[in-house]
């Protein structure tokens, strides 16, 4: 017998359906494809209709299905419907991964207080309004329950210039992540991811600048920059019965770093 089979399917979501935000590239998109290849059935959802029919597509040649939905998730209304139309199309929900956000980088002297709100709503109301809804269905999940993944960001935890709004909002998503899952606890599991510097739209100036992205490098302790695929594996853990006893955590997936190693270059005030 092969001793190592049931920790790898302790990593599987076969016949699970899972509800991931912003999943139309990047990190969200990642992160659709990886729990399709783990064995879950996928709804996606971003703004470019575009860019979710090619993921549908890699979610599908997976073996899996997928339900893009399109549309703008701060409507809070939309955010919300997600876990009803992933019942709707698969006939039920045990995933929810909490991706979408918004980063605003600005000098602290241009920030409004529209700013912050409006980062507040993007990266914490509508994981909010997702999670919420979730519930009920989450709670109707065969097994043990469902669980819910956030992605946070390095920035939320360490200072860096020009990070505020988006800083502030992600280090709220990761509270939030604490207090949830006190309250959703036992039947429902809620972590979050925190990234730091990954290869995705949010860092196309630093990588495409040869200086800049060396810097970044010889700043990290892994010496490289992320990829999404480094953040998907950690969401598969957090959703597979393998994290079945974690509940409450941040997991930091970030090449060490213990502080910035992204300089946008914002003089003093």
């Amino acid at each position: 017998m092969d001793q190592d089979a049931p920790a790898r399917d302790a990593f599987r979501l076969d016949d699970r359906v899972a509800v991931v935000t912003g999943a139309g590239r990047g990190i969200g998109a990642a992160t659709a494809v990886e729990l399709a290849r783990a064995g879950a059935d996928v709804v996606i959802a971003a703004r470019s209709a575009d860019q979710l029919a090619k993921v549908a597509a890699e979610i599908e040649a997976a073996g899996r299905r997928a339900l893009a939905v399109p549309g703008d998730l701060s409507d809070l209304g939309l955010a919300a419907g997600l876990p009803g139309r992933a019942v709707e199309a698969f006939g039920r929900l045990d995933v929810v991964v909490n991706n979408v956000g918004s980063a605003t980088i600005r000098p602290f002297t241009a920030l409004t207080p529209d700013d912050l709100v409006d980062a507040f709503r993007f990266n914490v109301g509508i994981a909010h309004a997702v999670t919420g809804s979730a519930v009920p269905h989450l709670l109707d999940a065969p097994g043990n329950g469902g669980a819910v993944v956030n992605i946070t960001s390095t920035v939320g935890r360490v200072g860096g210039r020009g990070w505020l709004a988006y800083g502030t909002a992600k280090g709220a998503l990761a509270q939030y992540t604490r207090l949830a899952a006190r309250d959703l606890a036992p039947r429902i599991r809620v972590n979050a991811v925190t990234p730091g510097a990954v290869a995705t739209a949010v860092l196309e100036p630093v990588l495409a600048d040869d200086a800049m992205r060396d810097r970044l490098e010889q700043a990290t302790p892994m010496r490289r920059v992320g990829v999404p695929g480094d953040i998907a594996a950690a969401v598969r853990y957090l959703a597979s019965p393998a994290a079945s006893y974690v509940t409450g955590k941040v997991f930091e997936i970030d090449g060490g770093i213990d502080a910035p190693n992204v300089d946008f270059g914002m003089p003093d005030v």
